[in-house]
């Protein structure tokens, strides 16, 4: 079976990882091919990626708004590569791939991860997205939370699959000590000596003296790391989790907070990281290609998001043995077990946020053992080899489908 891929990849992120996890996971039954907008040349990394794998992967010529060029383009390569299905990841390759595979009278395939509305453009998008849902043969959900809401659209439930995202766990296996100290160079800054403005509510704060050069490696360097990731927009919650470190360090003085990433709220973050008094102990890092050798070295990982699919980064939090406080939405509840593998709050609650974080700054027996349960758990639930099996399955039941299709046209 020859399965396609349809993608417009910004970068080499968790959902490219994805794929391309799944891809190496298929038994060699299944030829998996891709295909990609080439969105001005930034889905080169993860074209090369595919190729470095001895997979097949284009960058399409025509793009958005020429969609009938779109579709015939793709409806070509599908026959060209005697496609058997079409997986689409995303708004933009689910509309082109829904015509381009009928056009070409193969199954096709979305694989829904979640919508974020971060501005009324991409609002746009989801909405898009979110119709053409009802024209698919069958829609992967990667968690039961968004399950629930591609049914709550109306999509029928027979359409509905749940195949939940995975991790190659031994990537994290070994745990890279040097970049503790990169993590640490981060945060090396003359001794400050100021006022933390610690947030009571939405319109009040209380300020608290505190010293903002612990004692530990060098000068200014934090004893203990709490970090998070991801794209700075919105619906991420940076801005509680700027919030609720005000209020950890006043209590914590010795933990130093980063945070990768980046998006059109780093301006914003950035003022209210200084507005906070959080200077030097507060980092944006920026996009960082090490994240894979710099996340065993933080002490605590934080994901402070207002809606999810099901978060990569938590699985390689995980994974990595680093014990995880995050907002109870979308699958994180799936992946994350509050009290066992971890703690779970309610999104826009800063002022949890920050006593989670608080209680496993507080007690390294508690993170040892959280950290240990949770590597447990994604080693033995969320592994490419199940999740390829759930495909398979898929795949199968499409199969027959088609040459039941064929037969009747016959």
């Amino acid at each position: 079976m020859t399965v396609v891929h349809l993608v417009a990849s910004p970068f080499f992120g968790g959902p490219e990882r994805q794929m391309l996890g799944l891809a190496l996971a298929l038994p060699a039954a299944f030829e998996s091919r891709f295909l990609s907008f080439f969105e001005r040349g930034l889905c080169l990394p993860f074209l090369h990626q595919l190729r470095s794998h001895g997979f097949m992967a284009k960058a399409l010529e025509h793009n958005a708004p020429r969609i009938n060029a779109c579709v015939g383009e793709v409806a070509a390569k599908l026959r060209q590569w005697k496609a058997d299905l079409l997986l689409c990841h995303g708004y933009k390759p689910d509309l082109v791939g829904w015509l381009a595979a009928r056009r070409a009278g193969v199954p096709v395939v979305s694989v829904s991860r979640g919508w974020t509305g971060a501005n009324w453009k991409v609002r746009l998008y989801d909405w898009m997205d979110r119709t053409v849902l009802f024209a698919m043969d069958r829609v992967i959900c990667v968690s039961e939370g968004q399950a629930a809401k591609v049914r709550k659209l109306g999509v029928p439930a027979e359409k509905v699959r749940v195949i939940r995202n995975a991790i190659a766990a031994a990537r994290f296996e070994h745990r890279d000590q040097t970049k503790r100290a990169d993590l640490e160079a981060l945060f090396k800054l003359p001794s400050v000596v100021g006022t933390l403005r610690v947030p009571l509510s939405a319109d009040g704060t209380r300020s608290v003296p505190a010293t903002l050069s612990p004692s530990g490696s060098g000068e200014g360097t934090p004893r203990v790391l709490v970090g998070a990731a991801g794209r700075l927009s919105p619906e991420k919650g940076f801005a509680d989790l700027i919030d609720a470190a005000a209020m950890v360090l006043a209590d914590h003085p010795e933990a130093g907070f980063v945070l990768f990433g980046d998006g059109p709220l780093r301006d914003d973050l950035q003022m209210r990281i200084e507005n906070r008094g959080l200077t030097g102990r507060f980092v944006l890092a920026g996009f960082r290609d090490d994240l894979d050798a710099l996340l065993p070295n933080l002490d605590v990982f934080v994901q402070s998001s207002y809606t999810e699919g099901l978060p990569n980064v938590v699985l390689e939090a995980l994974a990595a043995r680093v014990p995880v406080v995050a907002t109870a939405v979308g699958g994180t509840p799936e992946i994350l077990h509050d009290g066992e593998t971890g703690f779970l709050v309610e999104p826009r609650d800063s002022t949890t946020l920050a006593r989670r974080i608080g209680d496993f700054l507080a007690d390294e027996e508690l993170r040892k053992r959280m950290d240990q349960a949770g590597c447990q758990f994604v080693r033995a639930q969320c592994t490419f080899a199940a999740q390829a099996r759930q495909y398979e399955a898929l795949f199968a039941e499409l199969g027959a489908s088609k040459r039941g299709r064929r037969r009747m046209a016959a």
